[in-house]
């Protein structure tokens, strides 16, 4: 595949092309304003609000929250059924839309419907594009059994229908979620693959760090964010004496910690909360750093666990390869 980088996506349409990394902090360590630069040319700020198992009702409040306090990504899903209220949310922020780093995903049974699944958001949404369209699962699922996998289907085909979509302007950079390194290898490889994707929205914090995936594609030129990067709800982590200690001794949470920990690693980080506090508290990365040894000491925590597995799909897509 061809090494080519350019600004914008539609350009793209017949070559692939490789990320160049911004750096992951300044000299000046302000965490919170980074971007990473993408294998489009695209700047994905470095910190979002994730609004996966946000509560209805809680997520319009949540955003609007987040752009005031200075976020500028905001991740969603066609599955998490909140977009309307993500869109009122920003539209209530007040902050402009040209100035929002705005994800969504590809819901598993719209696989074969790939211009209807973007036409549904964008319409749930209130906008008419998206920064960056990903597939959210490598599982086509059989909209009228969930319990199955498509006969006739699979994440080639439906790569190739996102792929159409560069033309379209509704999407600006396109991408995959939870894909490992078989199936990355799978798709990268298929001939029909003319755009490599963008970003791979992956599980990513110290007890699921998953570096040979996170290495493998960096060498392909595909930024990774971190979701489910606090570990998510009544996580383990939140137990963990060295994680603990640590956030004591810089006066920091242990949630700052994590973030920073990620972030200071490479990938982007999408932590999701609907406490105005926490919310808040975040964003609050700038002025402080983690040393390479505390870096080190998180790397080595030892136990292991996923959030999100592949037990509830219909074919397995995780292969235990990616360490």
């Amino acid at each position: 595949m061809a090494a080519t980088t350019t600004s914008s996506l539609r350009r793209l349409a017949n070559v692939a092309s490789h990320l160049s990394f911004s750096r992951p902090f300044s000299s000046q360590h302000n965490l919170s304003s980074q971007t990473a630069t993408l294998n489009t040319g695209a700047k994905i700020p470095i910190i979002g609000l994730g609004t996966w198992q946000s509560q209805p009702n809680e997520v319009e409040k949540a955003v609007e929250i987040a752009l005031r306090k200075g976020y500028r990504h905001i991740d969603t899903a066609l599955a998490y059924g909140n977009e309307a209220e993500v869109g009122r949310g920003i539209k209530n922020s007040g902050v402009p839309r040209s100035e929002i780093w705005l994800t969504t995903k590809l819901d598993n049974p719209w696989h074969k419907r790939v211009e209807e699944g973007i036409n549904s958001s964008l319409e749930s949404l209130g906008t008419d594009y998206v920064d960056l369209y990903l597939m959210h699962w490598p599982s086509s699922t059989d909209p009228t059994d969930l319990k199955k996998h498509l006969p006739d289907w699979n994440f080639i085909k439906t790569w190739q229908e996102i792929q159409k979509l560069a033309a379209t302007g509704k999407v600006r950079n396109i991408g995959v979620s939870n894909f490992g390194i078989k199936n990355l290898e799978i798709l990268l490889n298929d001939p029909s693959c003319k755009i490599v994707p963008a970003v791979n929205q992956v599980e990513l914090h110290p007890n699921n760090p998953s570096p040979k995936l996170v290495e493998y594609c960096k060498t392909k030129g595909i930024h990774c964010t971190g979701y489910s990067c606090l570990g998510s709800t009544n996580s383990p982590l939140y137990s963990d004496k060295t994680l603990l200690s640590m956030a004591e001794a810089k006066g920091k949470t242990p949630q700052q910690v994590l973030l920073a920990w990620g972030i200071q690693k490479g990938w982007s980080v999408i932590p999701k909360s609907v406490n105005k506090e926490r919310i808040e508290k975040n964003f609050e990365l700038d002025g402080w750093q983690l040393t390479d040894e505390e870096i080190k000491k998180l790397d080595s925590l030892p136990d292991r666990f996923k959030v999100c597995g592949d037990a509830w799909l219909p074919i397995k897509v995780f292969f235990g390869d990616d360490e």
